[in-house]
This record gives C-alpha cells, sequence and structure tokens, in this order.
C-alpha cells in the first residue's frame, strides 16, 4: 500500500491551485454547467440536449461515431437512463464512491460512455453537483503529482470519487464550504502545471 500524503501538504496545493484557476477562469465558464444542472434537477434526468451542451463544455469532440450513435436513440430511451443514472448518483444511503460506480455504469448503456470518464463525470456532476465531481486526464495527473494512484480503469470513477471524499472529510484551513467539484477544479489546474 502507497503512503497517503500529509493532508496539510495537500491541501496547501489544492487551496493554490484553486486560487489560481479562479484567477485565470471566469465564473461564466460553468454557466453551462450551472444550467444542465438545473434542469436536471427539475427534470430528474438529462437528455440529448443538456449532453450535447456538456461536451461543449467539456471542449470534446462531436463529430464521432458515438455522437451520431446517441443522437439515433429516442429521447425517453436517453431520459430513462440517465434518470436511473440521477437517482444513483442522489442516492445518500450509498458512500460517494459507491454511488459514482453506480451512476457511471448505468451510463455505459449510452453511445459515448463506454470509454473514458470525462463526459460521464460531466452528466453525473450535473446530476449532483454538490456530491460529484469532474474526472478527467488532468484531474488525474493532479493527484499524481499529489502522490496518489487510482488504479486500473475499471472502477476509477468509483475510486476518483472516494478519494475526494476522503480528502474533503480531511480538509485544511480555507477549505470551508468546498464540494467535490472545488477539489476537481483545483486538481484539474494542477494536472494542466506539467
Amino acid at each position: 500500500m502507497e503512503p497517503v500524503p500529509e493532508p496539510e501538504h495537500v491541501w496547501s496545493r489544492l487551496v493554490s491551485a484553486r486560487e489560481a484557476y479562479r484567477a485565470a477562469v471566469p465564473p461564466e465558464y460553468d454557466e453551462v454547467l450551472l444550467e444542465v444542472a438545473q434542469r436536471a434537477e427539475d427534470a430528474g434526468s438529462i437528455g440529448k440536449a443538456d449532453i450535447g451542451a456538456l461536451v461543449v463544455w467539456k471542449r470534446l469532440p462531436a463529430n464521432t461515431r458515438w455522437v451520431s450513435e446517441l443522437m439515433s436513440v429516442p429521447e425517453a430511451d436517453v431520459r430513462a437512463v440517465t434518470a436511473r443514472a440521477v437517482a444513483a448518483v442522489r442516492d445518500v444511503s450509498l458512500v460517494r464512491g459507491e454511488a459514482a460506480q453506480q451512476g457511471r455504469e448505468v451510463l455505459w448503456e449510452l453511445p459515448g460512455f463506454r470509454h473514458g470518464a470525462a463526459l460521464a463525470s460531466a452528466v453525473l456532476t450535473a446530476a449532483a453537483p454538490q456530491r460529484m465531481a469532474v474526472y478527467d486526464r488532468r484531474a488525474r495527473q493532479g493527484l499524481e503529482w499529489l502522490g496518489y494512484s487510482l488504479g486500473g480503469p475499471r472502477g476509477r470513477y468509483g475510486r476518483y470519487m472516494d478519494l475526494l471524499g476522503d480528502l474533503l472529510d480531511r480538509s485544511g484551513p480555507g477549505t470551508e464550504g468546498w464540494t467535490a467539484r472545488d477539489v476537481d477544479t483545483a486538481l484539474y489546474w494542477l494536472g494542466g502545471q506539467g
């Protein structure tokens, strides 16, 4: 088992990275995520238009086969799948990582959600913005620079959310009110500094 980094060291770097992120990225950038989150709150599901908005927000390529495949799935079917994913990540009887992994596994049913976790994590974060966080290669790199490893790809999003939950439980000075999303923006910033 790898040694766990000292919380003080981790949190000082996260706080600095989040401040740098906030100085460089205008708050308006997350308007799309916040709008999708509000619609998910109201509807209890996420539709194709909101998934498309999250693709743009994450700056993912949209000229791929999976986009055509997703657009060919009836909206009602997409919403039925995402409603189950939304319910999973909002289920507070599950620990954060288990809820995240269940939501991730449900999204596996839709085209575009079978490889990587960047888009799936964006959808799940929109479904439960106070509980979930976005995962991508930069967040993973940020964690590695802090001394953490997530292991292999299977179940990675759940382990990521468990780790963020643990970090939040051991939070340091200047982190009052932080959510998993605050941690992920700090990790994103750290991961992009190399």
